[in-house]
């Protein structure tokens, strides 16, 4: 997912796509256990879709502190 499409979501939308997210991780890790993961890298790449995400949730909940 990149910055820009993030962005775009409110901060509600944004907290259920993060909880969303790191449960795929935990279901891809689990399959990684058992052998079941073809493509490795998918575990990379949502890692740091959920840092991406965390870092624009912290930055819209700043901004909203702000300027209440």
């Amino acid at each position: 997912m990149k910055s820009k499409e993030i962005r775009e979501l409110s901060i509600p939308e944004l907290e259920k796509k993060i909880r969303d997210t790191r449960d795929e991780l935990l279901t891809l890790k689990l399959r990684k256990q058992t052998g079941q993961v073809e493509n490795t890298a998918e575990l990379t790449s949502l890692r740091k879709d959920i840092a991406r995400m965390e870092t624009i949730h912290n930055q819209k909940l700043l901004a909203e502190k702000k300027s209440a």
